[in-house]
């Protein structure tokens, strides 16, 4: 068992690890990007890279308090589903109006793949290559049609 200490020292380092390796990857616009902490330019809309004990997730979550404007964008989103697929060369999963760990309404589209632990540093290469490969397709899909909410 880990201390919190531990915990969040381990966590810090894989992040520090993830930025290092993602730093001299340009984004679809060949300009540097912090994707540990992706801006999507869209307020209540965020990429979200997970690394957790038991599993790592890579996703859009839409976190408007308002739950038709949260629907709203989270079917503009579905219009895209197609081309989002075509980028990441994979299906993901889609939930409109669940929860995430703290209990706050969202909706999202997300990739898991389980028993990856960040706990272990044998497992931060897998998570890397999981997340990588996604996060620069979510950046160039998201560089295409971003626009569309834009004019939400």
């Amino acid at each position: 068992m880990y201390s919190r200490a531990e915990t969040a020292k381990i966590r810090k380092d894989f992040w520090t690890a993830f930025g290092l390796y993602m730093k001299p990857v340009p984004n679809a616009e060949g300009r540097r990007t912090h994707w540990q902490n992706y801006k999507t330019g869209i307020k209540n809309i965020y990429f979200r890279m997970k690394a957790e004990r038991d599993f790592a997730s890579i996703g859009i979550e839409i976190t408007h308090n308002d739950p038709e404007l949260q629907q709203l964008y989270y079917e503009q989103l579905m219009e895209f589903k197609k081309l989002l697929e075509t980028e990441l060369k994979e299906c993901w999963e889609w939930e409109m109006h669940t929860y995430d760990e703290h209990g706050k309404v969202i909706s999202r589209t997300q990739k898991v793949i389980s028993n990856l632990n960040i706990m272990n540093p044998d497992d931060w290469p897998k998570i890397i290559s999981f997340l990588k490969p996604r996060i620069v397709a979510l950046d160039a899909f998201w560089s295409n049609i971003k626009p569309a909410f834009e004019e939400l």
